[in-house]
């Protein structure tokens, strides 16, 4: 199991507590700050280093903040159609509006195009967002890719050891060729960067037009077999030990893995047959079995009986005179 500890007595930034209650990011609260949208008790507050140690009389747009609660984490795979934020100005279907009912407000980690499918990181910890979008921490993302077009191997040498379009740096980008079939081709990408549309642009500078973009993991969370809008919470004991940087710098206890118990290792040699449970009596197979042993006596008893046999076809005397021991007379 793991413990959490409050390491921040005296209070501590609006921005950041506000970040890990799930109001959003601690750059989106900041600019929420900006705006005028946070008050404390009634009154506006002015700046992010406000320091709060709680988010009582805290409202954000007129509403009420709870306060924060251990930190979550849900897989959810996203369809396309949908785009990822609380409120389009175009009206479109966003990702939230689908989750179930019962689920807390979350935050997703990074976004995903309007037609972008596939794996998508919710959590209601705006500072746990916020670490795993950081390309410090260094987690690939991988996404399958269907394209149109005969790629440049030129360009794709240099999309894989990075490369500078637009004036916009990108670091190198793991890129696996598939088979080209027809005028189509499915690739495979990873990014550890999360700039808008990356994938899109590497590979429209490579000579390809993407036409289905599908994201398959994001660091150690896999989208498995997740059926399209379907969500998973991450187990607690799971998230601290694959974010174990993030909660250890939060002075939270993460508990060791449990270590797999070892297999029995089998006997050396062959193994001995079980043996079969007693059932019940087989006349037929004794009567076989009576019969067997009776094959197996020696051949002076199987030869006797064969006498007898003919003697009893021949009549009593001679079978009488055949057996008798005595000597005959001598004349």
């Amino acid at each position: 199991m793991t413990e959490e500890k409050d390491n921040n007595p005296k209070g501590e930034r609006i921005a950041k507590l506000l970040a890990r209650a799930g109001v959003g990011s601690r750059r989106a609260v900041e600019r929420m700050i900006e705006a005028g949208m946070v008050k404390q008790h009634g009154k506006v507050i002015t700046t992010p280093a406000t320091l709060i140690t709680s988010t009582e009389g805290i409202t954000v747009d007129g509403m009420k903040v709870k306060a924060p609660e251990p930190a979550r984490l849900w897989i959810y795979h996203k369809p396309p159609g949908r785009v990822t934020s609380y409120h389009d100005p175009e009206g479109r279907p966003t990702i939230f509006e689908a989750l179930p009912a019962h689920m807390p407000r979350v935050i997703s980690v990074g976004r995903l195009d309007l037609n972008t499918e596939g794996l998508i990181l919710l959590t209601n910890d705006g500072e746990l967002s916020r670490w795993m979008e950081l390309p410090d921490t260094g987690w690939l993302r991988t996404y399958k890719v269907r394209a149109h077009g005969r790629p440049s191997k030129r360009k794709v040498e240099e999309i894989r050891e990075g490369v500078t379009i637009d004036g916009v740096v990108y670091r190198e980008v793991e890129l696996d060729l598939g088979e080209q079939e027809k005028s189509n081709l499915w690739l495979t990408v990873g990014i550890r960067e999360g700039k808008n549309r990356e994938v899109r642009k590497l590979l429209e500078y490579a000579g390809l037009q993407v036409t289905r973009l599908i994201r398959l993991s994001y660091g150690p969370f896999e989208l498995g077999k997740l059926e399209r809008g379907a969500v998973v919470e991450v187990e607690r004991d799971a998230l601290h030990q694959l974010c174990r940087p993030f909660f250890e710098a939060r002075g939270i206890k993460v508990a060791e893995p449990e270590a797999p118990k070892p297999r029995a290792k089998p006997k050396a040699g062959w193994a001995k047959p079980k043996a079969k449970p007693a059932g019940k009596a087989n006349p037929r197979r004794e009567r076989k079995q009576r019969l067997g042993k009776a094959d197996d006596k020696p051949e002076r008893s199987k030869g006797r009986s064969d006498s007898r046999n003919s003697d009893r076809r021949g009549g009593g005397r001679a079978a009488s005179r055949s057996t008798s021991t005595r000597s005959p007379r001598r004349s």
